[in-house]
């Protein structure tokens, strides 16, 4: 079955709206297209979105997780728990600050760590947390920062995936310790690359600053410091132009991913694919971003595997994704004595999950091909 280009329906596509697009062309016209009056504008606007916190902006959220261990002051013989079910830029910053990642399984309603494993997971090297919101679903913030003040440790939330999701009411950005949120492509806001922490004071928000750019203070026209070891982390006035436009429809984008989700749910009712054991995730329409809508594959009831399964469904013109493996699994994690059955939950999502298309410019309609094309491959490749 092939399809035409124009019929392909991909797992994810950004919507850029023509002012975004005529405001990078005036930006670049400008002739000053690197960090500056669009970057500030674009930070204002989002600490106004958070609730007035400071926030400094970085050219990815892998950077914005690194600068947030180093200003909690994470370094080597700490520890941080995180969970083995994120991407691995996660757990990779860990490593690159000189401290130990540990990980805590997940809870396979929610797919986000398990509070109760992480608790148990706690030494006295234990000196931060990293949550990740999964496909943009928050943790129980409350019984996180619970647990978080009760052993005084310093938690970096990784939103990367959360920007519009809220906890009872709050967003998040606007609540916690320091957050650090992803703009790459594939989010819900983007500014191409691209990512911003959330911080608690300006102290936090000068330090970022400084590590954002090899650590120099200027003073005067001619006068500089370096004081900290900063790297090169600065985001583009083309990239925050680009999310300033996002961040106008940002409330838009979220109502219609809860929207397609729900149809989702409704789409997969009674499903044959249910009905064979497809995992559906936490429907839950109020905290939830959306980011993404993943199901997991009852691979034990089919005759074909997660990879043939995502072919047959490109043959029907549906693209999907995956994420993510688990990150113990990964060769760099394995030499360093992680193995196989440490973490099953963990293990089971990234063996068995399937990211579907979500995205704003999708219909219902597009929605309920997506889940007859599921049925339809369950349905001929079942045992």
């Amino acid at each position: 079955m092939t399809q035409t280009p124009a019929s392909f329906l991909p797992f994810v596509k950004p919507e850029i709206d023509e002012e975004t697009i005529a405001g990078v062309v005036d930006v670049l016209r400008s002739g000053w297209i690197t960090t500056g009056p669009q970057n500030q504008a674009f930070e204002a606007a989002l600490s106004e979105y958070c609730g007035g916190r400071p926030v400094r902006t970085f050219n990815s959220g892998t950077a914005t997780l690194e600068i947030g261990l180093r200003i909690a002051g994470v370094g080597p013989g700490d520890e941080v728990i995180t969970t083995p079910a994120s991407w691995v830029s996660t757990s990779n910053v860990i490593y690159e600050v000189g401290a130990t990642p540990v990980f805590a399984d997940i809870d396979p309603v929610t797919r986000n760590i398990d509070l109760d494993k992480l608790e148990a997971a706690i030494t006295p090297k234990t000196r931060a947390i990293i949550p990740v919101f999964l496909t943009g679903l928050p943790v129980d913030m409350d019984r996180l920062y619970a647990i978080a003040r009760q052993h005084k440790l310093r938690v970096i939330e990784d939103a990367a995936q959360a920007f519009g999701a809220s906890w009872n009411g709050k967003r998040i950005g606007a609540i916690g310790d320091i957050v650090s949120f992803s703009f790459h492509a594939n989010k819900n806001l983007t500014s191409i690359e691209g990512g911003a922490l959330v911080l608690n004071n300006e102290d936090e928000a000068e330090l970022a600053r400084k590590y954002r750019l090899q650590g120099i203070t200027r003073t005067g026209h001619d006068g500089m410091d370096c004081d900290v070891l900063g790297g090169k982390y600065n985001l583009t006035d083309v990239a925050a132009r680009v999310g300033l436009g996002q961040l106008k429809h940002i409330e838009r984008f979220t109502e219609q991913r809860r929207k397609l989700a729900h149809a989702y749910f409704t789409g997969f009712e009674g499903s044959a694919a249910v009905k064979m054991g497809m995992g559906l995730p936490l429907a839950d329409l109020v905290n939830s971003n959306w980011h993404m809508f993943q199901v997991t594959l009852p691979l034990d009831q089919l005759t074909i595997s997660r990879a043939e399964f995502m072919e047959q469904l490109k043959q029907r013109g549906i693209g999907t994704g995956v994420h993510y493996p688990a990150i113990h699994l990964f060769t760099l994690y394995r030499e360093r004595g992680f193995t196989e059955g440490m973490f099953p939950h963990a293990e089971r999502l990234g063996q068995t999950t399937l990211t579907l298309p979500l995205f704003t410019q999708m219909s219902v309609a597009d929605v309920a091909r997506v889940c007859r094309a599921i049925d339809e491959i369950c349905t001929q490749y079942a045992k």
